[in-house]
């Protein structure tokens, strides 16, 4: 069945850098557009980046030049690098393949002093 395992969040001060793990099993992961989004409390599940096939990426306006999503297609993984972190962008973050339906359980990213 459909597995997305997301990892590598956790408390970060200001400025700091986290790197986000997403594992995916149960479909053929290089056919997919992979897609982070992210979930405050009280908020909507927002999109942060995506990345398609053809490794072409978007990004929300609010994380241009400081998030980086990229994947490695050999290991069924989808990254996404966060660098310069604010306290809004405190939240959990999911990964998913557009179109399957599918969800992780998430990472929860805290950026505090």
């Amino acid at each position: 069945q459909v597995q997305l395992v997301e990892s590598g969040g956790g408390l970060v001060q200001p400025g700091g850098s986290l790197r986000l793990s997403c594992a995916a099993s149960g479909f053929i992961f290089s056919t997919y557009t992979m897609a982070w989004y992210r979930q405050a409390p009280g908020k909507q599940r927002d999109l942060v980046a995506f990345i398609d096939t053809n490794a072409n990426t978007r990004y929300a306006d609010a994380v241009k030049g400081r998030f980086t999503i990229y994947r490695d297609n050999a290991k069924n993984t989808v990254y996404l690098q966060m660098n310069s972190l604010k306290p809004e962008d405190t939240a959990v973050y999911f990964c998913t393949a557009t179109g399957l339906g599918y969800w992780g359980q998430g990472t929860q990213v805290t950026v505090s002093s």
